[in-house]
């Protein structure tokens, strides 16, 4: 029977076969494809339920906010039902669509430098030890100070006009921007900056090459907050001190009484604040998959 016992360095599997067959991928999303498109799936229809379930909250409140309005619970001099802001829309709506366009370039000026300056000083302020120390304190005493309280000297200072909208922006947005760019300037993995050291690179490849890579994050996050306030900002120039410009047009409906029309800019100007926040969180979503 010498026949059935197998010989020292043979195996009894069957030729060609092995613990893993050819071909067969070791990741689950390849082994199991219809379990990888059953979740697929099921997360496609997680997000239409959201969609939907936000639709139908925001069309029963405006529902409800009509109902109350008919029902005369509410002064129409100061709530407006939904009925009216639309007709409201078509009375204001150029007026208002030039007051946006206004305060919209005046924002993006006064943003694009606040984030330079934002970017640039939270970089440099966050890289050097003794003078973030030195400098620190102030910048905390700057960002907690109310800026309400400077708008009187800067319209004093520059005057009516664009200029101090655009000053007035740059304050409300660069602190921020810095702050936030700071922080992530401080948390950036120091083993990195010390191999990079080793290899010999110099302050300005230290930044360029590994510092400003590693922060994007912050940057993102600086930014998105600092459209915001760079808005608002300006809004609240054009607003006490504006001759046009959305600020002005909203700060002419109040005195006026016009409530339905101030709605209607209200949310014009809501609407295309919401835009621009949604398109930077898609642009950060977009540079965190090119991160990896």
């Amino acid at each position: 029977m010498d026949g059935m016992i197998p010989s020292e360095g043979t195996s009894t599997a069957p030729t060609g076969a092995s613990s893993h067959p050819t071909g067969a991928s070791s990741h689950p999303s390849q082994a199991f494809p219809g379990k990888e498109l059953r979740r697929q799936s099921r997360r496609s229809d997680d997000a239409w339920s959201v969609r939907l379930l936000q639709i139908v909250t925001v069309v029963a409140l405006v529902a409800g906010w009509e109902l109350v309005a008919r029902a005369g619970w509410v002064d129409p001099l100061f709530v407006p039902s939904p009925s009216n802001v639309v007709r409201a829309c078509g009375n204001v709506g150029a007026t208002a669509l030039w007051g946006l366009a206004d305060t919209l370039l005046k924002t993006l000026i006064a943003y694009v430098l606040s984030v330079v300056l934002g970017v640039a000083l939270g970089i440099v302020l966050g890289s050097v030890r003794h003078l973030r120390e030195a400098v620190n304190p102030f910048v905390v005493a700057l960002y907690g100070m109310p800026k309400i309280l400077v708008l009187p000297w800067i319209v004093l200072i520059f005057g009516f006009g664009v200029l101090p909208a655009i000053v007035y922006g740059i304050i409300h947005g660069l602190f921020p921007i810095m702050i936030l760019v700071i922080g992530g300037v401080r948390d950036v993995d120091r083993s990195l900056v010390t191999v990079a050291r080793s290899l010999g690179a110099t302050p300005w490849q230290l930044d360029r090459k590994v510092i400003l890579p590693a922060v994007v994050p912050s940057v993102l996050a600086g930014m998105r907050v600092g459209i915001v306030f760079c808005l608002l900002g300006v809004l609240v120039v054009e607003m006490f001190a504006g001759i046009r410009g959305m600020g002005y047009v909203l700060s002419t409906l109040a005195n006026s009484f016009d409530a339905a029309g101030l709605f209607a800019a209200t949310a014009l100007v809501s609407t295309a604040s919401i835009a621009i926040v949604l398109s930077l969180e898609v642009l950060n979503d977009r540079l965190s998959r090119w991160r990896g």
